[in-house]
């Protein structure tokens, strides 16, 4: 039967989008794949989280379910949908919004059907919407995990307000305390009270001023979500420039010069739970032409 791969890379916050429905989110090179098989069990999907076979695979079966329904093949075929990723889940770092990139790219290379950039992020941001792992829809990060890059969206109408390439020699510092935070046990009310404060990092973005944007939205959510914002202090006293909470968090995201890293490195040391360093990436979304 047809198989298919796909690669999306995650990405983190810049502005949380759960406040006013307006985001930012800059892309990472953490990475997701994707494999998608055809089978002739009509109408069945199953999914499974290679990586981390303990979670819900509700959404990438829901993403290559819409895709067939969209093209009436669900009624003769089926698919198995696999997936593999270096993008720790549940912590802000868009694991969701990577995966639904690269499922629904896959299984449209898997149908040999063809639809342009904005149509298959909105495929996965509708699955995404349905499975209940987002609040807004998430399309500032589906943009940053597909295109790469600092993208800055409207969610709530689904449109880019503007694209930056940042020109920085840093590295991007994660670190993810053990614990983990599920969209559906949030509850948004808890936003009205940052929102005006929110809407100035936004006008920040606009102009330019996406590091200062990225560290004061941590602190902003970190207080809301009663995450630890420690972290992001003593990265910013090692030389980080930028640092904070990540989407939802757990995790906090360091923009660091690379003259810098060992610091922030050692700044973390007693901190528990898993540091990951990495890039920033500027590769947009694809299939793979082999897959094995």
């Amino acid at each position: 039967m047809q198989v298919a791969e796909a690669v999306s890379h995650g990405a983190v916050s810049i502005i949380n989008a759960m406040a006013t429905g307006k985001g930012a989110a800059l892309g990472i090179s953490l990475w997701t794949k994707a494999r998608v098989t055809i089978t002739d069990k009509a109408g069945l999907f199953k999914g499974y989280n290679l990586t981390e076979p303990d979670e819900d695979t509700r959404l990438i079966e829901l993403i290559a379910r819409k895709i067939f329904q969209r093209f009436n093949a669900h009624r003769r075929f089926g698919a198995l949908v696999e997936t593999q990723s270096t993008i720790p889940v549940a912590v802000g770092l868009k694991s969701s919004s990577a995966v639904s990139n690269a499922v629904a790219l896959a299984t449209l290379k898997a149908l040999r059907k063809k639809a342009g950039a904005l149509k298959t992020i909105n495929l996965g941001v509708d699955a995404s919407l349905e499975a209940k792992v987002t609040l807004t829809g998430a399309f500032d990060d589906a943009c940053a995990c597909y295109f790469g890059g600092l993208v800055v969206t409207d969610n709530l109408q689904r449109k880019i307000l503007k694209r930056y390439r940042p020109k920085t020699n840093s590295r991007v510092v994660i670190h993810v305390p053990q614990r983990k935070s599920y969209t559906t046990n949030i509850d948004p009310s808890v936003f009205e009270t940052i929102k005006p404060l929110v809407q100035t990092l936004q006008r920040e973005v606009m102009n330019g001023n996406y590091w200062l944007a990225l560290t004061l939205n941590g602190l902003l959510y970190s207080a809301t979500l009663g995450c630890d914002s420690s972290p992001a202090r003593a990265a910013l006293e090692s030389g980080a420039i930028a640092a904070g909470l990540s989407g939802k968090g757990p995790a906090t995201a360091a923009i660091v010069p690379n003259s810098k890293v060992e610091k922030v490195l050692d700044s973390w040391n007693s901190y528990s739970g898993r540091i990951i360093e990495t890039s920033l990436n500027y590769e947009s979304a694809h299939t793979l032409r082999n897959p094995n």
